[in-house]
């Protein structure tokens, strides 16, 4: 498990730009875990060029990669992509620089990042069979494709800022609800009877 407790030095760039990966992770139950990815994250990109010189430190249009920090440059473009590529545009363009076999590692070391962060908790957390969680990832790969766990969000943002962005989450919100609500339940007000 790689923990980010300190900067990463040397982060995966694309376009000499950093990013980081928004994953959603469903938890149905702890004990046992019960646990689904979400196959459609997104990366989330900075609007300038990555740089460790002392002088940017401070940077955070270089060094952080939140849409709320990154919406105040002004090469952001919110509107057409949102500084942000889909999960599958990323692994291809790993697979493509990196290789087929490179990029399942990666993806392989991603789940396993997940499992053991859920691991670490699981006494820790209280196991209601009728909860579920929806967690917001947010993992950031070095030059070597190793995941670093930067933060779980236990309520990970669902606003959209693109139209690709609303789509995503709103099937997002879909695909949750059609693995928690049972296949027998009956929305009330559409002439379901509840006789016995």
């Amino acid at each position: 498990l790689y923990v980010c407790s300190r900067y990463i030095a040397n982060p995966l760039l694309i376009g000499g730009k950093k990013f980081d990966l928004r994953l959603y992770v469903l938890v149905l139950s702890y004990r046992p875990l019960k646990v689904y990815v979400y196959r459609r994250g997104f990366a989330r990109f900075c609007t300038y060029n990555y740089t460790n010189e002392a002088g940017e430190l401070d940077n955070e249009l270089v060094h952080l990669t939140n849409v709320a920090i990154q919406k105040h440059s002004a090469g952001y473009s919110g509107g057409s992509h949102g500084w942000k590529w889909s999960l599958q545009n990323l692994i291809a363009y790993v697979e493509g620089t990196r290789g087929l076999e490179a990029t399942e590692a990666m993806m392989e070391a991603i789940g396993w990042l997940i499992i053991h962060s859920l691991k670490a908790v699981q006494n820790a957390i209280i196991n209601d069979k009728h909860c579920f969680e929806c967690y917001g990832y947010d993992i950031m790969l070095d030059a070597n494709l190793k995941p670093w766990l930067l933060e779980v969000n236990a309520s990970p943002s669902l606003s959209a800022t693109t139209t690709t962005d609303r789509l995503l989450k709103t099937q997002l919100i879909n695909d949750v609800l059609s693995l928690v609500v049972p296949p027998n339940f009956l929305e009330a007000g559409r002439g379901a009877s509840f006789g016995l």
